[in-house]
């Protein structure tokens, strides 16, 4: 039975999610897959722990209880190339805040991984959004893989269909309501509230950041479109190529002409094939009844791959919250070990 090291980058809700889940899951994937995960060591922004070559990190729950002040397993001295280096291999699961300026920190963290010849499984879009092609032609230079399933709307697969149920067709289009908190806020217009109270509402229930510019100005979506296209579709994307809006300036006189009209304003991310040039974009989108994207409410996602051989292809559904991220991540995890002995 492998032995799989896990080095966790990244400790706010995701990685904490990550890491109960791990927790939960470890005899699950001992008997279902014949994998033995070992949480090794953990990374945040000044400190991380390390349990050396203890089976696990058998004290963090308390920790994470209690807090780290003064606690001596929590150090400042510790870099990640040397737990990398001396860990040898396994997978670097990467959960630091997205950055799409520089990448940072998880473009660091990611070069260091694919140079020790780890594998990668990435929440954190900002790395593959600015080197998506770079970083993917270094893993394959190394034998390694980069998963990203969290990065591209979590526990909705989008990535994996696209690429493993449609092997063999073209993909000639794409459509997906691919962020949960605009989902969440244009439901609750909806519904008759406004923009501010729904965005506060998703704020009190911790769904939204808060600052939510990242979500409703639609760099979220366009993150993911990019994300999903290039795996899929075979594109080259920079996010500079992604025409985008949000629903900031979205009034309820505005979801009420769409319902007049028969209609509901949806978010999307798309990728548009016309047969000169590939576009994508996150427009605001009234839909119609008929569309597959309609009845998607509230905080789901959902996604709709337009393809030659087999027609339209939706999925919907999917938790958006961290623990549905850090089940997306233990999938990549899965999938990684999975098809390597295939």
């Amino acid at each position: 039975m492998p032995s799989i090291n896990i080095v966790l980058t990244g400790f706010g809700n995701v990685g904490k999610a990550f890491f109960r889940l791990i927790a939960d899951k470890k005899v699950f994937c001992r008997n279902r897959y014949g994998l033995d995960l070992h949480l090794k060591a953990v990374f945040r922004s000044k400190e991380a722990y390390f349990s050396g070559r203890r089976s696990d990190l058998t004290e963090i729950t308390e920790i994470m209880a209690t807090g780290t002040a003064d606690h001596p397993d929590w150090t400042t001295k510790l870099s990640l190339d040397e737990v990398l280096t001396e860990l040898k291999s396994g997978v670097l699961v990467e959960c630091t805040p997205t950055n799409i300026e520089t990448g940072e920190p998880g473009l660091s963290h990611i070069g260091q991984a694919l140079g020790r010849n780890w594998h990668i499984a990435a929440a954190s879009k900002g790395a593959l959004v600015l080197k998506f092609k770079e970083l993917m032609a270094r893993a394959n230079m190394n034998g390694v893989q980069i998963k990203f399933s969290a990065a591209t709307a979590a526990a909705l697969p989008t990535v994996d269909v696209g690429v493993l149920s449609l092997a063999g067709t073209e993909i000639l289009g794409i459509e997906g309501i691919l962020t949960g908190v605009t989902n969440l806020i244009l439901t609750r217009m909806e519904e008759g509230i406004t923009f501010q109270d729904a965005l506060k509402e998703a704020q009190a229930k911790g769904i939204a950041e808060p600052n939510p510019s990242l979500d409703v100005d639609g760099w979220d979506t366009a993150c993911k479109i990019l994300l999903i296209s290039n795996a899929v579709a075979g594109t080259d994307f920079s996010l500079s190529d992604i025409a985008r809006n949000g629903i900031r300036g979205v009034t309820v006189d505005d979801i009420q002409k769409a319902r007049d009209e028969g209609k509901v304003l949806k978010l999307l991310g798309r990728l548009v094939r016309d047969g000169e040039k590939d576009k994508a974009d996150v427009k605001l989108t009234a839909i119609n009844r008929d569309h597959p994207l309609f009845h998607v409410m509230g905080s789901n996602k959902a996604i709709t791959f337009f393809t030659d051989t087999m027609g339209a292809v939706t999925v919907s559904g999917g938790k958006s919250d961290p623990r549905g991220t850090a089940a997306a991540l233990l999938k990549d995890i899965v999938n990684i070990y999975r098809h390597s002995e295939e």
